[in-house]
Order: structure tokens, then sequence, then C-alpha cells
């Protein structure tokens, strides 16, 4: 199967975290004649989809002997930075960080010294940080909302439309995920031959349920719209919830989601939603953590991570995107 859920390690990870108090979870054991390396990783929060990527880099980093101490920044960046500070002070040998906000990626750096960095999952907004002690491992994101856009241009070809109107669910305004996910999912509705209309304006959820249930459900009743399109699964679901609520199908309009998370996945199996992408939690977990100890080694940066270097940037991994829908969702179980 491609992917597994990491139920068990994911509630590990809280349980260490809520052993640690204050401080952050360990993993990893040198004695069993591992790197014994000393990498700490920052989260910018634990939601479902990050806490399984966390659980990966933990898992890994008890198959390598790895000592990794991961930390929960709270979505804030000051307290991130301090993080960074506090791993450099400990003589962490590297430092893998989930930042809160990409356009701080040179702040990142800067305080991390001639320690090596990892970004992971979020991009940084000024790409030329990136160098030989610092290298980021994740998804393009200009492919994941691709894969949304050629799915409902299929969809709609084959009910005979070429104009549609959609609804927008938005992630976080800024960051390069949100803008890159809403950017590749119009234009290729616009490549394939679909006129895509916004029926109101975009909705900045935050990458959250409540907030795109909240959000979204005052226009499903008096807005006309062909679709939903969310940047992540808990939007979309978000999207499910609000007209089941107010009595609507939502297998009446395709509802299309990024992440392939658990709840995600299940939607597909229960038809109310169309499809998702998934995005690979636990390679970019793994990778992030290999990608750490080879810049500690000095050996080239993918060796080891099952993944490639980006054929225009050396100090690129990309963990590929796939698209999920009802005839394959059955392998991400």
């Amino acid at each position: 199967m491609k992917k597994r859920l990491f139920a068990g390690l994911i509630a590990s990870a809280m349980m260490a975290s809520m052993l640690a108090g204050c401080g952050g979870a360990q993993q990893g054991d040198s004695a069993d004649g591992g790197s014994g390396h000393k990498v700490t990783l920052i989260m910018s929060q634990r939601d479902e989809w990050l806490s399984e990527m966390e659980a990966a880099a933990q898992a890994a980093a008890k198959d390598t002997g790895i000592n990794l101490t991961t930390q929960d920044a709270n979505s804030d960046t000051s307290k991130m930075i301090q993080y960074i500070e506090s791993s450099v002070t400990a003589g962490e040998d590297a430092i893998i960080i989930n930042m809160v906000d990409p356009e701080t990626a040179a702040q990142c750096v800067e305080a991390a010294g001639d320690v090596p960095v990892v970004f992971v999952n979020r991009f940084p907004g000024d790409p030329s940080v990136l160098n030989e002690k610092a290298v980021y491992v994740g998804s393009d994101e200009m492919t994941s909302g691709a894969f949304q856009g050629e799915f409902l241009a299929k969809f709609f070809k084959d009910q005979g439309k070429t104009d549609i109107s959609y609804l927008m669910l938005n992630g976080i305004l800024g960051q390069t995920s949100t803008t890159n996910r809403t950017a590749s999912v119009l234009k290729a509705l616009e490549d394939n031959g679909i006129k895509a209309t916004a029926a109101a304006a975009p909705l900045a959820a935050d990458y959250d349920r409540a907030t795109a249930m909240d959000m979204i459900s005052p226009l499903l009743k008096t807005t006309k719209y062909d679709c939903i399109i969310s940047n992540n699964d808990a939007m979309a679901l978000g999207a499910v919830e609000a007209m089941q609520q107010q009595g609507l199908d939502p297998k009446s309009v395709p509802i299309v989601g990024i992440d392939a998370t658990a709840d995600g996945r299940q939607a597909i199996k229960d038809g109310t939603l169309a499809m998702t992408v998934f995005q690979n939690a636990e390679g970019q977990g793994r990778a992030s953590l290999q990608a750490a100890a080879n810049l500690i080694d000095g050996k080239p940066i993918a060796e080891g991570t099952g993944y490639e270097v980006d054929d225009e940037n050396e100090f690129i991994i990309w963990v590929p995107f796939e698209p999920v829908t009802i005839d394959n969702v059955a392998d991400y179980d």
C-alpha cells in the first residue's frame, strides 16, 4: 500500500509531548549503533497532517539512531525563532523547520548560524536562502492544484460543460502553498478548456474545518456554483458539513481537496468528496530527517531519501503529489 496512517506513532508523539511538559519530545537512541546525530524538528503547529509528518520523522529517527527532539511553535513565529536559537545553544547538529511563516526563512537561517537547516513542507518565500547548508524537502504545490483542475475539467466536459462557476476555500493568505494551489487549479481548468468564474470572493479559512464551515454556510443557498475548490481536505470537509447541516446533498456538486487525510479518504469512499490529492506526510517526514543527516555527514542531500533533487535547484527535494479518487482511494489506506 502506498500510504499508512501512523495512528500509533501519532499517539506516541502526542504522549511524548505530554510527558515532556513544556519541553520537546525526544526520539532516537545512539546505543543501538546509530548515527548519534542530534537534530531538532520545529513544527509550526500540530494538525492531523503535520502530526503524521512529525510521527514519520520520529519513526525514522528511531530506525537510524538519530536523537530527535520535536518542538511545537503553536503558530507563533517568535517562539519558532526562540526554538531555533535554543537548538543552536544546545549543540544540535541540524535543525528541521516547518515554518510558521515562509517569509521568515532568511530569519530562520540567520538564527541557526552555522547549524545546517532543512525546511520542510512550507517552501521559503525567498528561495535564494537555499544553499549548501539550508535545503528544502516538500511537494511542488503547483502540481497539487493542477490535479484538482484536471479532474474537474474532465468531470464537466463529460457533462458537456465548458463554462462553470466555483466557490474557493483558501488556506492562509500569503503562504506559498495557498497561492500556488489556487493558481494551479485555475490554470489547469483554463488549460483544459474550462472557463471558470468565481461565484463569490475567495474565502480565507486558514486551512481550518470549522472556519470553512462558518464562512461558506451563508453562500450555499444564496449563490449559484458548480463546484467547491478547497486548498486542503479539512476545509473541503467543512463545506461538506455545512451543506449537510442545511439539508443540501454534498454529492450534488464536486468538492475537491488536498492532502488525502484519513477523513478526506473516507469522504471519497462515502461520495461526499469528489477527489483529493495525496501529500505524502511519511515521505516528507522521513526525507527531511535523512536530508538533515546528509547535511551533517557531507553527503548529497537526496541520498537515501528515495527522491530526487529539482532539475534546476540542487537544494530542493521534491516528494510528489498524487491524485486520489474513488478509483484508487483504497491504495492509500
